[in-house]
């Protein structure tokens, strides 16, 4: 048993783990092409909507026109009656609630008693196609009996007997953390300055490339199968096997997650319309094919939260944060989805990147009459990042010092604990501030330049993985199996999705790189309940530390199978064997040796089939609190951005025509798909900051308001500025060859880089995303006349808050285990 709580069994054995020589590696850190990339671009990968089968039918959804009613009565003879459709489904068919998570199971596959939103779906309808499945929802009749609609946290706090759901912390509030580190009133006294700021981050989409679809059948035996464009299968099974379980048993459901043409968190949810293609396929022995419009993938976005927040700091005159207050207010919309972890990421991060000695966190979830929330890249990390990072730009004006030095000056220890028990690995961001710094010649410019033009900076952390699975149990979070055939073929089977971040070419490189084989002679196979071992999903960053370990530990036993028989065979010590080039060879004489293919001949003939598993969990949390589940991670990533920006004085409309990103990796697998994921993530960061925003009409209809690709403004390639990108390498022990994330952490620090640009070049401050041309003009108009010059929020609901949850801290003799036994008691 490990320090950590884990066993050996758990982990690789370390021949490949983050002190390897960067000089012997062969394939880790080249920057090879993606296994999968010419099936890609030529048009061979298959995705969701590609898929057909005989005898198809078509699925839509009736939707719910209202944001907030009951449901009085649906009629829907007329559509049943409709040549060409051939079931109809509604929702009091399969009363089972479903949700991703064990707290907040309260999705209905269909509404059959109230409905909570506009698209909340009613009814669902199999036909010989699309057009004949729309004129049937067009022929149900439903009568609702409106009530009244709740747009915001504020209505959502004022209208407590207006009760979205009936479960809950009371009215409508969803969940409400409270949480206290260390002592706050000594730590405020210790302050040479104090500050309290509000600020407000509006909800924004994910806007993949490709809508949600889902084809779903079952065979003559009764196995149903459900192919989907899913970022978490395993989950979705558990949801398909709790609301069809008086439909078919869970060992006859099979999800095979398909290639996902983007995800970015808004695919990690179980959905209506998946378990409704499932229910009617069985209800009408035909496979039934369901694609959600671009239009319904808006109304159903489960996209970032809108987070309100106030932050109350204390600092030294060296911006030490001696204490840090931060309150969170959350519109989570119409259902739970993620909503409970949500909250707590809101506040979980805020200490693993700039040393928090004392530490107070209270955050609330409010139900809505919206779209729900969930996931989006960065997940709940983003909103609390931009309001910290804006409010440490006030205060390095205030104290007089350079932003980037009062950065590089307080930053977190590597391998140490935070105020509330997050265990820190390796830690480059000191390095990366270095070179943004020097790359933009931060030093020099901010603060000197002409009216108009600014420059600005903020840093980040993020997770590289979550420390617990979403449904706590021992088990492993990723499984990988191998199968080496006497071919030379290895097969690597494992249950992680590729959601387009290259997570199955990183299966691809391990393995290749502890056999001394190419990537492109492997043969992946993934994302298949029936086939491959459980991988809990792609989300929080956790493909290349979780699958990737389980992959490396799976692969280092095959080696020690192969090594063995071979040594015999060649009369060398086991020690003296490479495995390179297709080949395996005594290292002193190279000359002995024999293919790969032959090797793998031997260990069979002496062993028989070869076959390994490796498996994967997280170090134990040094957090033994209840809360305390969100937030470990086996490793943070880290980056530093610098965002340049130019303001027309006139009218306040701006451009960003270059970015300076560095981002600690640990280690690059390949170092083209980190560039590829650090630049992806400065776009993404660059849209929400700019002009990226979820819009509903009105306070009483809850009517979204720019439902579609040309209302929906986002970044185009001509708004794309030049980006300058570092790698930073620092292995990490927890890392498979040192590696952390590059998926998420490099899109925080874009939107405070932004802000911050904008107040070096014009001296106003938006306290708000995004910063939009019309917020910066409004600023600019209140300093002219002589008041502040902000545009942002200065009140947040009022609320009543529990007494919190107070833990120790590690250097105040905290053992993290307070309040052992409320997590025993979350956990049962």
């Amino acid at each position: 048993m490990g320090s950590d709580g884990t066993s050996g069994a758990d982990r690789p054995e370390g021949k490949h783990m983050h002190a390897v020589d960067p000089a012997t590696l062969q394939v880790i850190g080249k920057p090879w092409r993606k296994v999968d990339a010419r099936s890609r671009v030529t048009g061979q990968t298959r995705f969701a909507d590609d898929l057909k089968l005989p005898r198809m039918l078509f699925c839509k959804l009736l939707r719910s026109t209202v944001a907030h009613a009951r449901i009085v009565s649906v009629d829907t003879s007329a559509a049943e009656a409709l040549p060409g459709v051939h079931a109809v489904l509604r929702g009091e068919e399969l009363p089972n609630t479903f949700g991703i998570l064990p707290v907040s199971q309260d999705e209905h596959t269909l509404c059959y008693d109230k409905v909570r939103f506009i698209g909340d779906p009613v009814v669902a309808i199999a036909a010989v196609d699309e057009d004949t499945a729309w004129d049937a929802c067009r022929l149900v009749k439903v009568e609702y009996e409106k009530l009244d609609v709740v747009t915001d946290v504020f209505e959502a706090a004022k209208q407590e007997d207006n009760r979205i759901h009936d479960y809950g912390r009371g009215g409508n509030l969803h969940r409400q953390e409270h949480l206290e580190f260390g002592d706050m009133d000594a730590g405020f006294a210790e302050s040479d300055l104090v500050r309290e700021d509000v600020f407000f981050f509006e909800g924004n989409t994910h806007l993949p490339m490709e809508e949600h679809s889902t084809l779903a059948f079952r065979d003559p035996d009764g196995k149903v199968t459900v192919m989907s464009s899913t970022q978490t299968p395993h989950y979705l099974h558990k949801a398909l096997s709790k609301v069809l379980v008086d439909h078919v048993p869970a060992h006859k459901i099979r999800v095979i997650a398909c290639p996902n043409g983007g995800g970015f968190g808004g695919k990690s949810d179980p959905f209506n319309h998946e378990i409704a293609a499932a229910a009617l396929s069985i209800k009408t022995g035909r496979p039934v094919k369901i694609t959600l419009t671009r239009e319904e993938v808006f109304q159903t976005h489960r996209g970032r939260h809108p987070v309100l927040m106030k932050s109350r700091i204390g600092v030294t005159k060296t911006g030490r944060i001696k204490a840090l207050d931060f309150e969170t207010h959350l519109d989570g919309g119409a259902y739970g989805s993620y909503g409970t972890a949500s909250t707590f990421y809101t506040g979980a991060l805020q200490t693993v990147t700039y040393p928090v000695e004392n530490y107070h966190f209270r955050g609330a979830r409010w139900f809505t009459n919206k779209a729900p929330c969930g996931p989006k890249r960065g997940h709940g990390t983003p909103q609390p990042r931009f309001g910290l990072e804006v409010q440490l730009d006030k205060i390095a004006v205030e104290l007089g010092i350079n932003p980037a030095v009062l950065r590089r000056q307080n930053l977190v220890d590597a391998h140490s604990l935070t105020a509330n028990w997050m265990r820190i690995g390796s830690m480059g961001l000191g390095t990366c501030i270095d070179k943004v710094v020097e790359g933009s010649g931060f030093l020099e410019r901010w603060g000197k330049q002409p009216y108009g033009k600014g420059i600005g900076i903020a840093c980040s952390s993020y997770l590289s993985g979550a420390g617990l699975p979403i449904y706590w149990n021992a088990m492993p979070h990723s499984g990988v199996q191998l199968k080496l055939d006497r071919s030379g073929l290895v097969t690597v089977f494992c249950g992680s999705t590729d959601i387009g971040q290259g997570s199955n070419s990183i299966l691809a490189y391990i393995v290749a790189e502890v056999f001394g084989l190419e990537p492109q002679d492997l043969r992946i196979v993934t994302s298949d309940t029936d086939l491959t071992p459980v991988d809990l999903g792609s989300y929080s960053s956790r493909v290349t530390v979780m699958t990737g370990n389980a992959a490396l530990q799976a692969a280092e036993r095959a080696r020690e199978m192969i090594v063995g028989p071979v040594a015999d065979k060649l009369e060398v010590p086991k020690g003296r064997l490479t495995f390179a080039g297709g080949r395996v060879f005594d290292c002193e004489d190279p000359e002995r040796g024999m293919s790969f293919a032959e090797a793998v001949q031997i260990a069979e003939a002496k062993l028989g089939t070869l076959g390994t598993t490796g498996s994967y969990r997280p170090p134990r949390a040094a957090a033994r609190f209840k809360g305390g589940g969100v937030g470990p991670s086996p490793s943070y990533s880290y980056t530093a951005a610098i965002v340049e920006v130019d303001v027309d004085p006139e009218t306040g409309i701006y451009k960003v025509p270059k970015i300076w990103v560095a981002h600690d990796i640990g280690r690059a697998l390949n170092p083209a798909l980190v560039v590829g994921q650090v630049e992806g993530s400065v776009y993404m960061g660059l849209g929400e900051a700019m002009m990226e925003e979820m819009s509903y009409r009105g306070n009483r209809f809850g009517v979204h308001k720019i439902p579609s690709m040309l209302e929906y403004k986002t970044p185009t390639s001509m708004e794309m500025p030049e980006v300058v990108t570092w790698i930073v390498e620092d292995p990490d022990p927890n890392g498979p060859f040192g590696a952390k994330e590059a998926g998420q952490g490099p899109l925080l620090p874009i939107m405070p880089a932004v802000a911050n640009a904008v107040y070096d070049a014009v001296g106003v401050r938006v306290d708000e995303v995004p910063v939009t041309p019309e917020k910066v003009f409004d600023a600019m108009q209140k300093k002219a006349r002589g008041q502040e010059g902000r545009y942002g929020p200065n009140e947040l609901p009022s609320i009543e808050w529990p007494e919190p949850r107070r833990v120790r801290t590690p250097w105040q003799g905290g053992t993290g285990v307070e309040v052992e036994r409320e997590a025993t008691e979350a956990r049962s």
